[in-house]
């Protein structure tokens, strides 16, 4: 018989409505020169594909702790961020304490904290999208829980939360994860912190910049936590592929990825100026390569659909944040599609 817990869950939301223009994923619009794409075509044809990848994916877990000038004990790889999202609502603490996090933000946290039967300490943000300090440190001293996630920047919000709020949370004895997924859009972290302390990781993601299909995540912790939470890894969780596609990306072609970065941030500023601009809309400040908006003239649903009749998807999050709709940083010209369906809806 299937559990009740899973019953009553609800699974992760995509989109995948078919459009012209795809702004929905908050994935890095770039195209891949052909002297790239030839590069890994070589990599990949000497994979021995009938044998079993590096169990610890040694070369790509060197690759990433030279790119951020930590040691290699200090990285532990996951199948996607996900992937230790579970891990960490697994190991943290005991079953009969709960999860905390701020809502709304990315559903995972409250998804994993089901799946295992844990407690959700779920605490609505402020109207300007910061943590709710003293209702969130109620219902930790009501609820006791074990484990806080905070995304940093926040998903589906943009914004990054104040460190010092997290930190006062930290304060009652949570061990916390900050989950640094659009990091590189932001330039904000707290690694220096999971390397020091036992009560602190960061989570970070080879997703968000130009590497989604390869479900590469990797967490930065203190050695002990790496070795402890390592007991319960998956064997064999990065494939062959992606062990050397990313090996490939971060050492060879990694400049190419900081320029496409540089530009979503760019484009980022520009779609929010114009945005500002246009009447029935709210527009909401960013640190990731995703905007957040209000639709004030019509239900979030029916602008959803107006512009995929125009050839545009982005997500539609009323089922989150009342009326509010996120579109993803994508390429000039795929923004400037957007933007002028946005326009004619709107009029």
């Amino acid at each position: 018989m299937i559990s009740g817990r899973l019953l009553s869950l609800s699974p992760y939301k995509t989109e995948t409505t078919p459009a012209r223009i795809k702004l929905s994923s908050n994935e890095l619009s770039i195209e891949f020169p052909e002297e790239v794409k030839k590069r890994i075509a070589q990599e990949v044809s000497k994979i021995p594909f009938n044998r079993y990848p590096d169990p610890s994916a040694s070369l790509l877990k060197e690759a990433i702790a030279q790119r951020l000038g930590i040691d290699e004990k200090n990285i532990l790889l996951g199948n996607g961020s996900d992937e230790l999202i579970y891990y960490l609502s697994i190991a943290v603490g005991e079953f009969d304490r709960g999860i905390f996090y701020p809502v709304p933000t990315f559903s995972m946290y409250g998804i994993s904290a089901q799946v295992i039967g844990r407690e959700r300490v779920e605490v609505s943000l402020e109207e300007d999208f910061d943590i709710d300090l003293p209702n969130s440190l109620r219902a930790i001293e009501e609820r006791s829980p074990a484990l806080a996630y905070f995304a940093y920047p926040n998903n589906p919000t943009g914004n990054c939360f104040s460190e010092h709020k997290i930190r006062k949370i930290r304060e009652k004895g949570l061990f916390i994860v900050i989950d640094e997924a659009y990091y590189n859009y932001s330039g904000k972290t707290f690694i220096e912190e999971a390397l020091q302390r036992e009560d602190t990781v960061v989570l970070r993601t080879l997703s968000k910049i130009g590497m989604a299909g390869l479900r590469v995540g990797f967490m930065v912790a203190k050695e002990e936590i790496i070795r402890e939470l390592n007991k319960i890894r998956l064997p064999f969780n990065i494939t062959y592929p992606s062990q050397v596609i990313a090996r490939l990306m971060l050492t060879e072609f990694y400049d190419l990825i900081e320029e496409e970065i540089k530009k979503v941030i760019r484009e980022r500023e520009r779609l929010y100026r114009e945005m500002s601009s246009m009447e029935g809309i709210r527009v909401y400040p960013s640190s990731a390569n995703f905007i957040l908006f209000k639709s004030l003239s019509m239900p979030a649903s029916l602008l959803h659909k107006k512009l995929v009749e125009k050839g545009v998807l982005i997500r539609d999050f009323s089922y989150l944040v009342p009326q509010c709709l996120r579109v993803s940083i994508g390429k000039k010209e795929e923004n400037d599609a957007f933007l002028e369906a946005l326009y004619k809806c709107m009029i």
